[in-house]
């Protein structure tokens, strides 16, 4: 079996992860926010769009950095890689969670911190499935 997939099978996976995502935490979020879940729905579909967006501006930017000034992928630069990402994100969707929830910026910044500690595992789990159930239905073929 090849790990290669294909465009339309890696945007598959991409709205997999996010259509659950949507699912997994417009109602653990509206309940911990005490907030409708229409409301938290809308704030999580908004989040998961600024997170793709993001990702594609962000990689190719970072790219461009790493080519330019010849630095190697290393585990350094793979963490660096992460934190930054992780908190360009979250300061992108800081003032959108402030707005939408009606809360302060330190509490926004919390949210925000909450949806980090559910994206770290959940991606993990994510695509380990994704992987898992990948290699069981191509076994079948």
């Amino acid at each position: 079996m090849t790990n290669e997939k294909s465009t339309t099978e890696r945007l598959l996976q991409a709205l997999g992860y996010e259509a659950l995502a949507i699912g997994l935490c417009t109602p653990l979020f509206a309940w911990l926010m005490h907030t409708p879940w229409l409301s938290m729905g809308a704030l999580t579909l908004a989040n998961c769009i600024m997170a793709l967006v993001w990702n594609v501006v962000f990689n190719a930017g970072f790219d461009r950095v790493q080519s330019r000034m010849g630095f190697s992928t290393s585990v350094v630069t793979r963490a660096v890689h992460a934190v930054l990402f992780e908190g360009g994100l979250m300061l992108v969707g800081l003032p959108l969670a402030a707005w939408w929830l009606d809360i302060s910026l330190m509490s926004a910044a919390m949210f925000e911190a909450g949806l980090l500690l559910f994206f770290l595992p959940y991606t993990y789990i994510y695509h380990w499935m994704y992987d898992w159930l990948r290699k069981a239905v191509v076994a079948r073929t």
